[in-house]
């Protein structure tokens, strides 16, 4: 596999120092660099295709007029989520019952 270069960063000795002290054993500079931009792409990607989202279903929304208010999906959420943490206290429950 090809490999590219990314360009020099400069930095304060400071930052530096700071990095080089997080370091993981075996883990080179460069390394911790590259993964560290790779990281920050994803989440900027992430973050675009997120709001891509959001535009179209805003698009939709203005289109067929059915919109919610936030209230209505925040309490949905805590709903589903409720749930969910009952389900789980009961099947925990059950596995001590058990035991």
């Amino acid at each position: 596999m090809k490999t590219a270069q990314l360009p020099p960063v400069r930095v304060e000795p400071s930052v530096r120092d700071e990095i080089e002290s997080v370091l993981r054993q075996g883990e080179t500079l460069s390394q911790f660099v590259e993964n560290a931009a790779v990281q920050a792409a994803q989440r900027r990607k992430s973050q675009q295709e997120f709001l891509a989202r959001g535009r179209d279903s805003l698009k939709r929304a203005k289109k067929s007029g059915e919109y919610y208010s936030a209230k209505d999906v925040f309490d949905a959420m805590q709903g589903r989520l409720d749930a969910r943490i009952s389900e789980l206290a009961q099947e925990k429950r059950g596995r001590t019952a058990r035991s």
